[in-house]
């Protein structure tokens, strides 16, 4: 009798792909028979244009360890961290065949996250977060304090670090999903987010530290992947890399002016009133950082902010499903291809390896397949050397050994 291959996940944003990511691509190979990575498209949790596009994001992944990259859809990839987490870890579970879902942390315990993960999801925690947020607080701390409260400083701390968050949606989701997937974690290594410190030949930054050293073209020896710094280079010569949401901001700014308050109110993620400000901002702002800062709060983030207004330049709909209807692959090798004949038999979602699939689905993949490809249409414009329209059914699908 044949073994049952055991496969891990990785959902990602590879915006770039820097030395930490490879590590955690090695770390999830080392006991699994393939690597499957969730990407996000060409828009990004951030709010913005990915640097690079998910064409040759998809080409470093599978460069650098990755045996399978599928995409994430541009309504869960440009959203908050629980929306972003369900819809990644939903394609990974529906696939029917990932037994692992890796991802880093700073903690490197993911015990510890999955317990806590429990505890945003019980009745004793929503009970709790009412009485801190009618105090006045943002959401993040009031529900650091819930948790406090419940479970003690030492599992609330948990909740002040990026990756941990990320990681507890992840662990959130499978609860949901009432996923067999099991969470694995590796400590993160390297540069925290937005950390200042001396950058040396080697060093692991970043993603937001390489993404202002390619803005602004500055050396990137050593401190990016052989096949990444490549891939790069490659599209910087086309013209393809690296996007600049700067190259969009009249039109984003255009698109605000003519939108109504009803309008922003059905944007995804506005809430209590939030349209008004963004509406009043709106009128006068004269750039994109003008705009984000009339709008923040202690309440609002600058994130969240960011993404509303993608979402309304995007035209994305508040309500796109709980989870993504298919599952597209943009690159694998030749593991790869062992995966999608084991999954062919596994998943409960179509799995679309070309654009001409999509248009032969009359129902909500074909729908939200049209939709990317505008959303990659726009993409392309904040590109140094802009594609024409219909990139997303020119591109092929890559395949490396």
């Amino acid at each position: 009798m044949t073994e049952k291959p055991v496969y891990s996940g990785i959902i990602c944003e590879f915006n770039p792909l820097h030395l930490g990511h490879r590590y955690l691509l090695e770390q999830a190979k080392r006991d699994s028979d393939g690597v499957l990575c969730v990407m996000s498209g060409n828009w990004v949790q951030r709010g913005e244009p990915a640097q690079i596009s998910k064409f040759a994001r998809a080409r470093m992944a599978v460069s650098c360890g990755a045996d399978l990259v599928a995409e994430l859809p541009t309504p869960w990839a440009c959203a908050g961290a629980e929306r972003f987490a369900m819809g990644g870890v939903s394609l990974l579970h529906r696939l029917g065949c990932v037994d692992r879902l890796w991802f880093g942390s700073e903690c490197g315990d993911a015990e510890s996250l999955m317990k806590l993960a429990r505890l945003l999801l019980s009745e004793e925690f929503r009970a709790a977060l009412p009485r801190f947020l009618q105090t006045g607080m943002g959401f993040a701390a009031a529900r650091q304090r819930a948790i406090a409260e419940i479970a003690g400083t030492e599992t609330a701390a948990l909740l002040e670090s990026p990756n941990n968050i990320l990681g507890v949606e992840y662990c959130k989701a499978l609860v949901r999903l009432n996923s067999p997937i099991q969470p694995m974690t590796t400590q993160r290594i390297g540069s925290g987010h937005d950390c200042e410190e001396e950058i040396r030949e080697g060093a692991i930054l970043s993603a937001s530290q390489l993404r202002e050293r390619i803005r602004q073209n500055l050396s990137l020896t050593g401190l990016l992947p052989e096949p990444v710094a490549a891939i790069l280079e490659e599209e910087r010569r086309a013209g393809r890399a690296p996007a600049d949401f700067r190259q969009l901001e009249r039109a984003v700014l255009a698109k605000l002016r003519v939108m109504g308050r009803e309008e922003m109110a059905a944007l995804p993620d506005i809430s209590e009133g939030l349209e008004n400000r963004l509406y009043e901002a709106s009128r006068c702002a004269r750039s994109l950082e003008d705009l984000y800062e009339r709008v923040k709060s202690k309440r609002y983030s600058h994130a969240r902010i960011r993404r509303i207004v993608t979402a309304a330049f995007l035209n994305l709909p508040r309500e796109s499903g709980t989870i993504p209807p298919y599952f597209r692959i943009l690159a694998m090798n030749s593991r790869g291809r062992k995966i999608l004949r084991v999954a062919s038999k596994t998943a409960e979602i179509p799995v679309f390896s070309r654009p001409a699939a999509f248009f032969r689905d009359n129902g909500e993949a074909g729908t939200l397949f049209a939709q990317e490809q505008q959303w990659t249409d726009l993409y392309a414009l904040s590109l140094p050397e802009p594609p024409a329209c219909g990139w997303e059914c020119r591109q092929k699908l890559c395949v490396l050994p």
